[in-house]
């Protein structure tokens, strides 16, 4: 990871005036590449907050409950792959390559779950629409980095964060409704529809504002072998860890143990160097976020799970459980965002991921009767606002420690951090759950609980891990700056 402080030429900062223009991410210099990327966005946000929502039932009539995590880790796997295929890409050919090609992965994946006849077809489908949302994720950061001066970086983070809001209200209710009343399929093949928009907004702003090389001796440069050999590792290891998460045989020790082996020495070589042990800087930024995102998105993971198969709600009240979370989360990217919060950042962020672990301690509460289902959508909402600073603050601290040169490689790296945490804690959840029955977990046809296969201790062991890892993103939120 080069220490590099040189800007090259072509960088937001550098750019004429008319280009950077002086006002903000929607002023006139700005505003078709801001709506054209907050879309691809807003697509991404709708695809998740839909297929959460199917995703019980899908799973239920593919008979395929006893694997669910992997519908979930599938998706974060493979997308490891493309993190860091599209840093290179990126960095050396500009990021509009990595993105036309992502969303078209995403859409071809999306399809081949929808059509799905077996578990196994479906899980394959999420594979290759985790490549494609690997590829996109890094561009957009990498877009940010290229065509957004320092000043209008935090806003854009925000409208990033707020493009969930529609979907996140809207989403589950669309979702819940079709599922319940055409199919779960529809709810996949339905989504690619809405590709060809915004793609079509977006490149050409980008091919004028961030497309090519950062530097102009980049496009010659090879693609970095050993990086790329180090994330098919990263891959092959997540995924035979998960594999053996949920096998739970004593065979299952021998991919457990090739995995591990192939797996550690990938993640040390792509990410920062201190990564595993919070060294100040960078690295504790890097290791934040997937604390964050993994403790918080393997619980959520199992959120509507919980809720249809012990609280005997359908698939579209149990996804609604979740919709304030898309607003909460949006208010705490546009907390983070405001030139005023700037010194206090770090502070921010310790408090964001205790409100986190709190929300996902109180999440299986639900499991006594006793309690209201509503608690999960109040706790979810307070974790989602954490959330919103925690994400967005990491997002810009990275692009403020890369320089132009790096944003490519240091952004794929934030992004391996948050999908490999996703796909191990899921692992580690989705052996757990397993282990404790939760694969027996059933419901009627539309989504009722199945009392008889009722085993809350399951869940319990999935979300009270998923509270402690979160408060020890506390501790790290505390290590984000070096020492003066």
């Amino acid at each position: 990871m080069t220490t590099d402080t040189g800007v090259a030429a072509d960088t937001a900062e550098a750019r004429a005036p008319e280009e950077t223009g002086s006002g903000g991410v929607l002023g006139k210099s700005y505003r078709a590449l801001s709506v054209g990327i907050v879309s691809v966005v807003l697509l991404i946000a709708f695809e998740a907050t839909a297929v959460g929502t199917a995703m019980p039932v899908a799973a239920r009539e593919l008979d395929g409950v006893s694997l669910y995590a992997f519908a979930f880790s599938g998706y974060f796997t493979t997308s490891l792959f493309g993190m860091v295929l599209s840093g290179q890409w990126a960095d050396r050919r500009g990021p509009l390559g990595p993105l036309a090609a992502g969303i078209g992965l995403f859409a071809a994946g999306l399809l081949l779950s929808g059509t799905a006849v077996g578990m196994w077809v479906f899980i394959l489908g999420r594979a290759v629409q985790g490549l494609g949302g690997g590829l996109v994720i890094v561009s957009l950061y990498v877009i940010v980095s290229r065509a957004y001066p320092e000043r209008l970086r935090a806003p854009i983070m925000a409208a990033f964060a707020a493009s969930w809001v529609v979907p996140s209200v809207v989403g589950p209710l669309v979702s819940g409704t079709v599922t319940e009343h055409l199919g779960w399929r529809w709810v996949f093949v339905g989504i690619p529809v809405l590709v060809a928009a915004p793609l079509a907004l977006a490149l050409p702003q980008i091919r004028r504002r961030a497309s090519g090389p950062v530097a102009p001796d980049a496009a010659a440069a090879p693609f970095d072998r050993r990086r790329i050999r180090l994330a098919l590792g990263i891959s092959l290891g997540a995924g035979l860890l998960q594999y053996a998460g949920q096998d739970l045989k004593w065979i299952s020790l021998f991919p457990a143990a090739v995995g591990g082996a192939v797996l550690v020495p990938a993640v040390l070589g792509l990410l920062p160097r201190g990564t595993y042990r919070a060294a100040r800087g960078l690295p504790s930024v890097v290791l934040l976020r997937g604390i964050a995102a993994g403790s918080f998105i393997a619980a959520e993971s199992f959120v509507p799970l919980m809720l249809v198969s012990e609280r005997g709600l359908s698939p579209t009240l149990a996804g609604l459980s979740l919709a304030v979370g898309g607003a909460t989360w949006a208010l705490g990217s546009f907390v983070q965002s405001r030139p005023g919060t700037e010194p206090h950042r770090q502070r921010l962020m310790v408090v964001g991921m205790v409100l986190v672990g709190a929300a996902i301690a109180a999440a299986p509460s639900v499991l006594f009767d006793a309690v209201p289902v509503w608690i999960v959508g109040v706790a979810w909402g307070f974790g989602c606002f954490g959330m919103g600073i925690v994400i967005g603050s990491t997002s810009v601290l990275l692009l403020q420690l890369s320089p132009p040169q790096d944003a490519g490689t240091n952004s794929a790296a934030l992004q391996i951090s948050d999908g490999l945490s996703n796909v191990l804690l899921l692992a580690a959840g989705g052996a757990a759950f397993a282990a404790l029955g939760g694969g027996m977990v059933g419901g009627a046809a539309h989504g009722a609980g199945d009392v008889s296969g009722s085993h809350p201790g399951a869940f319990a062991a999935v979300f009270l891990p998923m509270a402690v890892v979160a408060l020890v993103g506390a501790w790290v939120a505390t290590r984000l700056r070096e020492r003066d």
